[in-house]
């Protein structure tokens, strides 16, 4: 579906049947609507916000000029986070949280639905997935500049593994409504920002495809 169907559909919506106006949705929408309002199986975890999982996991705040410095640090490299001012890292730090966690936490919950990411400043986090066997298969661990989460924070779906803290640990959050603000707020940033996201999201696909085909070969 292309995104003026889909303001159509709800631009539509508040039309009169009788409006002559109004014309009835295309017969190939209607399994998405149905689909998205759905109640979802009670085994389906309910989304789990950052503040809950931050006092779950014994999260401490972390003084933001340090955060911001670790972050262009881990970052520096970056074309596009490298070329923003010194105003431009204000506003990013507007929308971030800086946090450091104790070893041994789990910051992100297989199958849990989530709406934040995080970044990794310093320290390393372990990806583990646990197969339907109950085995952990460790598929990477993150270190500084690494993030974690973002494929939930961008389509809302279910985490795909578990990311539990090796270390102590320094990360930035990034909640799904702090970069819905940014990009309202300042579209140019929120694209930087997301862009640096999916480079290293595709960076990290990548890797693990590589992986999986070399296990694949191997067996």
């Amino acid at each position: 579906m292309t995104m003026k169907r889909f303001l159509d559909r709800f631009v539509g919506a508040g039309k009169r049947p009788d409006d002559p106006s109004h014309e009835p949705a295309e017969a190939d929408d209607q399994g998405f609507f149905a689909t998205q309002f759905m109640e979802r199986p009670e085994d389906v975890r309910a989304t789990s916000a950052w503040n809950a999982r931050a006092l779950a996991v014994g999260a401490h705040p972390l003084e933001p000029e340090l955060g911001l410095k670790l972050l262009l640090a881990a970052w520096g490299s970056d074309v596009l986070m490298a070329s923003l001012s010194g105003e431009d890292h204000r506003k990013v730090l507007e929308h971030l949280q800086f946090v450091t966690v104790p070893p041994g936490r789990e910051l992100i919950v297989q199958d849990e639905k989530g709406d934040y990411a995080l970044i990794v400043l310093e320290g390393l986090v372990a990806v583990d997935r646990i197969q339907p066997t109950g085995a952990h298969a460790r598929l990477a661990e993150a270190r500084e500049g690494d993030v974690l989460g973002e494929m939930s924070l961008l389509d809302a779906g279910s985490r795909f593994a578990s990311c539990v803290t090796l270390s102590r640990v320094s990360l930035a959050v990034l909640s799904s409504h702090a970069l819905d603000e940014l990009a309202i707020e300042d579209p140019r940033l929120g694209m930087a920002l997301m862009t640096s996201m999916a480079r290293r999201l595709s960076l990290r696909m990548r890797q693990l495809s590589a992986r999986l085909g070399a296990l694949l070969t191997a067996g």
